[in-house]
């Protein structure tokens, strides 16, 4: 099954871990390291996360390597463009 890339974004934890491996390649473990929960759980974020194309899970020795391709958040970025007028059209109206 094809995920799409709202689905990534949805979850707080997939939101992280993308800021997360923005900034280096990890392996799953490394990845894991920086949650509090179990391997089992971050394994089925980055499925997910892999499953939309987001990253890749590339296989290394014994190792599974995970890499952020941020091309395919770009759906998001541009649905969210689309209101980023409006919601700064609301705030400075809102502002005292």
């Amino acid at each position: 099954m094809r995920r799409d890339v709202y689905q990534a974004i949805a979850d707080p934890v997939r939101r992280d871990i993308i800021k997360l491996l923005m900034k280096d390649t990890m392996n799953i473990n490394e990845v894991a390291k920086n949650y509090e929960i179990s391997r089992p759980a971050v394994s089925k974020h980055l499925k997910i996360l892999n499953e939309c194309g987001i990253i890749n899970i590339n296989k290394k020795g014994r190792e599974r390597l995970c890499k952020v391709e941020p091309t395919m958040l770009k759906p998001a970025f541009t649905w969210i463009d689309q209101y980023k007028e409006n919601w700064n059209k609301q705030d400075k109206t809102n502002t005292p």
